[in-house]
């Protein structure tokens, strides 16, 4: 618990692959005036199903209604929370450095080293640092390199997680669903 005693919520949803289905998820945290924090979108290890990962501050009774809203939209097969230690999760950053000052801040190259980043790109102007991990981490290495005065961009991503238990629930969901579709065809065809 930190902002105003509220948690950091992590929401696992899948849904089919169809036009919308975003605006409908996101629809549910404007309407309780919830701020998404991080918002990740992909295909997900099956194909036409697509994950999405999202993070919000807020307290248990609110995120177990917004997830009962999520899991009531048409095109929505399963809707999860998660605290951090049911999750692993992963952000991943982006520095892009004066090359100049870089170079002439030794200071610079030892924060890259501290924070375990790689650099990916240099060139005469600015070279582009590369963090993974968490975003405590990622906030830390970006302040300490600004203070340096190096830095001319950054971006980060949104969270992408997943869970530490030993089973997916969303393949044993389909895997349930197409086994009552194959008992249903069955009784019909008798």
């Amino acid at each position: 618990m930190d902002k105003d005693n509220k948690t950091l919520y992590t929401l696992i949803v899948h849904s089919e692959n169809i036009a919308g289905v975003l605006n409908q998820i996101t629809a549910v945290f404007t309407r309780r005036q919830i701020n998404i924090e991080s918002l990740n979108v992909s295909a997900s290890s099956i194909k036409g199903i697509h994950k999405y990962t999202i993070t919000a501050w807020t307290d248990k009774d609110t995120i177990e209604k917004v997830v009962k809203q999520i899991v009531k939209k048409i095109d929505v097969l399963q809707a999860h929370y998660f605290v951090e230690d049911e999750i692993y999760f992963h952000e991943i950053a982006l520095y892009k450095l004066s090359t100049p000052e870089f170079q002439t801040t030794p200071e610079a190259s030892k924060l890259i080293r501290k924070y375990n980043a790689r650099i990916v790109e240099v060139n005469p102007v600015f070279a582009i640092a590369e963090k993974n991990g968490n975003s405590e981490d990622i906030t830390a290495m970006y302040n300490e390199l600004r203070a340096l005065g190096c830095v001319l961009q950054f971006v980060r991503s949104g969270r992408v997680a997943i869970t530490t238990s030993c089973f997916e629930r969303v393949n044993e969901f389909l895997a349930d669903r197409e086994a009552r579709y194959n008992a249903d065809k069955c009784e019909i065809q008798s």
